[in-house]
């Protein structure tokens, strides 16, 4: 237990601006490590309001967007995250267009589709990428706290596995060569992953927000 986080009181929620079921659940696995009784509840759980256009050039801004959106509606401190997959042979593309690569409507096969066709004539040592996530906190009073997180690796040619989502299933990480982000176990994939690294780091922090 991270220090300060028995200072967050039982039955504390925090709305994660996301409708994304993995995303959620992976969110509260990794703040349990370090907030007891904090309950996070995503945008289905809350009364509908207009939710901003993700239209900011860095993952920073998109977060932050998000994030004094969902505390403006609904009065609660607000997880926001925006992340992407930033391909070195692409010039860091899709990176914040990463959710939307393949055009509306937003679709995870299709996107890891075009990204195995733009990527077909690249040799296996020049598709190396990283993928990026910035976590913003916005409390009720007007504080706010974006931490990013980053995980290396490269794009593999076919897709593989069935855990993760979005391009998981292309990607290998470089601490653990040889399979795909979606063959990995929850554990070993939130110990390593973007996300994961930057909700541990943001965690403390969100319990003395809280306090």
């Amino acid at each position: 237990m991270v220090e300060g986080a028995n200072e967050v009181s039982l039955g504390t929620r925090v709305l994660v601006a996301s409708r994304n079921a993995k995303k959620l659940a992976e969110m509260q696995r990794i703040l349990d490590e370090h907030l007891e009784g904090v309950q996070v509840v995503g945008l289905d759980d809350v009364p509908p309001y207009d939710e901003p256009v993700e239209d900011q050039p860095t993952f920073e801004g998109n977060a932050l967007l998000k994030a004094r959106a969902g505390v403006a509606a609904t009065g609660l401190a607000t997880l926001a995250d925006d992340s992407g997959l930033c391909v070195d042979a692409l010039n860091g593309m899709p990176g914040v267009l990463s959710a939307r690569w393949s055009g509306p409507p937003k679709d995870d096969d299709r996107n890891n589709r075009l990204l195995l066709d733009q990527l077909n004539d690249v040799p296996d040592e020049r598709r190396t990428a990283h993928f990026t996530c910035a976590v913003a906190l916005v409390t009720p009073d007007g504080r706010e706290l974006v931490v990013e997180g980053r995980m290396d690796g490269r794009v593999v040619r076919e897709v593989r596995g069935s855990g993760g989502f979005g391009y998981d299933v292309l990607f290998v990480a470089d601490d653990h060569p040889g399979v795909t982000t979606a063959e990995l176990s929850v554990a070993d994939k939130d110990a390593i992953s973007h996300r994961g690294k930057a909700l541990r780091e943001i965690a403390p922090q969100v319990a003395a927000l809280l306090r």
